[in-house]
This record gives C-alpha cells, structure tokens and sequence, in this order.
C-alpha cells in the first residue's frame, strides 16, 4: 500500500464526470472492487493460494482447493442490502467533503429513504480509517488531554469525569512551527496509567514526548521516551500567557471539537465518539491533499481490506428491541370520537 502510487484519471477519478462514467453500473463497481482487493490476481482467503476463474454468478473459483468466493465477501460490502452505487456515492460525499458529512446530509442526498441506513452507512465508513500497524508518532510530539462533551453544571472543567469523555491527544511538531499527524484516543481517565498507555500506543520510543504539568505524565522518560514537562501554572505565576507552551496538541483539540459542533451539531454520544475521532483525524493527517479523488481511493482500499461490519456491531444497544404494543381487537372510531346525540345537540333534529 506505501510503495503503489495511485494516479489520478487512472486508478481513481478525477472528477465528478469520470465518477459517473467509470461507476455507472453495479457490475462497473464490483470490478472496481476486484481490482482493489487482488491487483496482482485472485488469491484465495482459504488457502492462499494465487489463481483461479471467474464463475458465471461472478464469484472466483480457486484453482487448488475449489472455494468459491464472491469479490465482497469478507470485505466492508459483505452481504450488503445498498446497491453498490449507491455505496460508491456515499463513499466520494464522505472523501470529498472537506468537513465531512452528517447522516441527515447523506440521507438528503442519496435519497436514502431510512435515517438508519445513512447512520449505518457512515459508521461503517468511520470503522475502517484506522489502518492496523500503521506508524506511530515520531520525532517531537504534544501529548494533551482534553474532556468532550456540553456544558454539564457542577462539572466547571478540569479533570473531573462526568458526562463528559476524556480524550488523549498526541501532535507531531515540525519546524519551524509546523504540525505533522495527530492521534486522539478516548481514555477511561486522566490517570497515570491511562496516559502513559495512551503514548505507548501511539507514538515511537525515543520520541521527545512535550507535555503539561500534570502529574499523571510523570514516568514517561521510563518508558523510552526523551519528557519535557511544560508547566502552564508556573507560566502564569510568571505572568506569562500558557497558551503557546502547547500550541499543536491546542489547536488540534480546538478544531476537532468544533467539527463535532458545526458538521455533526454535538449530538455525539460517548458510545460512538471514537469512531467521529477516528473520522476527525483521518481527515486532519490527509488536510494536505490536493485530490479528493484519491482520499476516495485509499477509503475503498481499506474497505475492502476490513472484515465485515454489521449492524449489532456499531449500535450502542444491540439487545432485542422491546416488542410492538398490541393491536386494538376494536375498529372504528377511538371511545374518545364516540359521542351520543346528548352529547352532540347541534346534531339532533327537533
């Protein structure tokens, strides 16, 4: 995936023109797909081995063990309901728009006739942008922790959990005052524990790691990692603004929560807002692109590398859903709509 370099007008489109000419069927799709999944020819997910032919239902038919696969199988698209253009368009709105796109939005205009099936959609989209073994941090690096979430009262700021969910968040700094990638993580606290975990996770060992104060980052330089603790309280005491000692990690939270307010309007729960931080960042590593068209490219190339996603999978409450009421044995009008003549004396007859 490193070493290949997609082209513009050859392996993705480059306008909306091209989109609808290369994509205008499913089967236009589906072959799209195949290519993506296998560049090199199939190879079978059974038994690895490399060959094989097409059936005449579309599926391969692999040359030494016999399994028969379909090019979606096993990818985002496994077993889907959405018409492959249908998915293909989502997929170019949610690449193209700089800010991204909301469910309403989506729904709106795809014509999508269900909400849930545009929540659905976008979700699944949110589940492949993290790339496994994709490179940690390095170099020098802002690590922060920040709370997400409305104004709560009695919960003025600070580290107090609440309603609110605590996020780590990590910056490469470039010189001479430039950002490189971001990382941002949710956290089960702002303890020590919780933090160093969080920089293990994300950035390499021998990394300058710049952070506040606060004591839960104490022992870091144990871990591999060169520290310099950047006090904002002692800043003050001196009289001096803190807001500069962590410009990246700062900016960074600033404009992943305002993209939660403007794109999305808040109305993200805790139990989805990795996924919307996963979003944020993939959007934010990939701000210098000058193609959208190729955005579209690698999220269909991580699409069909994903195992599938269902349903139960992304909703915060996959427990059966409380049974439909009983229906009224009586028919006609409500008792309420039943009146008698008594009742209704403008309609009796003298």
């Amino acid at each position: 995936m490193d070493e290949f370099r997609p082209r513009a007008g050859v392996d993705y489109p480059r306008s909306a023109g091209e989109f609808r000419a290369w994509f205008a069927t499913d089967a236009d799709c589906l072959d799209y797909l195949d290519w993506l999944r296998w560049p090199d020819g199939f190879v079978c997910p059974h038994c690895s081995h490399a060959g094989g032919w097409v059936m005449a239902d579309g599926r391969h038919k692999c040359v030494a063990c016999g399994a028969r696969t379909a090019v979606t199988a096993g990818t985002l698209f496994d077993r889907r309901r959405t018409p492959l253009t249908v998915w293909f368009t989502a997929c170019r709105l949610f690449s193209m728009q700089k800010n991204g796109i909301s469910a309403q939005g989506l729904q709106r205009s795809l014509g999508i006739g269900s909400y849930p099936t545009a929540w659905a959609m976008l979700h699944r989209l949110r589940s492949v942008l993290v790339r496994p073994g994709r490179e940690r941090l390095a170099g020098v690096v802002e690590v922060d922790e920040t709370f997400i979430g409305g104004y709560e009262p009695g919960l003025a700021g600070g580290r107090a959990r609440g309603k609110k969910a605590p996020a780590g968040v990590a910056v490469e700094v470039t010189e001479p005052a430039g950002f490189g990638r971001a990382r941002m993580a949710l956290l089960t606290d702002a303890t020590g524990p919780s933090l160093h975990h969080f920089v293990a996770e994300n950035v390499a060992p021998g990394t300058l790691v710049i952070t506040d104060g606060w004591a839960g980052y104490q022992g870091i330089g144990a871990l591999g990692y060169g520290h310099e603790p950047r006090s904002q309280r002692a800043a003050r005491a001196r009289g001096e603004d803190p807001g500069p000692l962590l410009p990246a990690v700062h900016r960074v939270i600033s404009l992943a929560k305002r993209w939660l307010l403007g794109t999305h309007q808040g109305s993200v729960g805790e139990a989805h807002l990795q996924a919307y931080l996963n979003e944020f960042v993939f959007r934010f590593n990939r701000r210098h692109s000058t193609s959208p068209g190729l955005i579209f490219f690698r999220v269909l190339q991580l699409a069909v590398a994903h195992d599938p996603v269902r349903y139960r999978g992304i909703v915060a409450d996959p427990g059966p859903k409380p049974a439909h009421p009983t229906p009224p044995t009586r028919r006609g009008h409500p008792p309420s709509m039943e009146h008698t003549a008594a009742d209704r004396p403008w309609r009796t007859q003298n």
